[in-house]
């Protein structure tokens, strides 16, 4: 067999709504590609890279969902087994800052415990801004997201993003694993001795 070629893979989900630049984040990413023309993804694609943090090879699965409501029941089958999920609005539309209250309440149905970050994209026009940083901060807070605001067009704050999530779930996996080392020796510590079997007399 073939070694691996990395020490941890872990599957990223991007969601929000339809036309925020979700497939332009992970081609700027995956390809370092950007293009104007505006496809809709129907279901769902996704793109794999390696990145190294702290020496150790993380092998990502970065899925890219649709937004419309009419898919809305293909992207709830592809929380399974997600470790990080960002959910992207665009900065020049209100209603899809607005709808992010709904996306973080459909990861709460369908992941029990995953890491999230809040993700503004399309900030390179600053005439064209409706959504100001300064609230969007505020709300992130509340809801105890990390936000970056990103320009899959202009390259800004892209790379930074997905290191970010990709760092969080990595320290969340093992946190995880020292908290399930710790239980275990907590165990083997309050396990009762056995006793010697005793002599019958003959």
């Amino acid at each position: 067999m073939a070694a691996k070629d990395y020490d941890h893979l872990f599957k990223l989900l991007i969601i929000g709504d339809s036309g925020v630049g979700k497939s332009s984040l992970l081609l700027r990413f995956a390809d370092n590609t950007f293009s104007g023309s505006y496809i809709t993804t129907i279901g769902v694609d996704f793109k794999i890279r390696t990145l190294v943090i702290n020496g150790e090879r993380v092998k990502l699965q970065i899925w890219d969902t649709a937004g419309q409501e009419r898919f809305r029941t293909i992207t709830s089958t592809y929380y399974r087994n997600t470790h990080g999920v960002i959910i992207v609005y665009d900065v020049t539309s209100p209603e899809s800052f607005v709808n992010v209250k709904r996306w973080l309440h459909e990861i709460g149905q369908n992941c029990d415990n995953v890491c999230k970050i809040l993700v503004g994209n399309k900030n390179d026009d600053p005439t064209r801004k409706q959504v100001e940083t300064a609230d969007a901060k505020c709300f992130s807070e509340q809801m105890g997201v990390r936000l970056f605001e990103t320009s899959a067009k202009e390259n800004l704050n892209v790379e930074e993003m997905f290191n970010a999530i990709t760092f969080m779930v990595l320290k969340a996996k093992k946190d995880n694993l020292a908290r399930l080392h710790q239980q275990n020796e907590v165990v083997k510590i309050n396990k009762p001795k056995k006793k010697p079997p005793v002599k019958k007399c003959c």
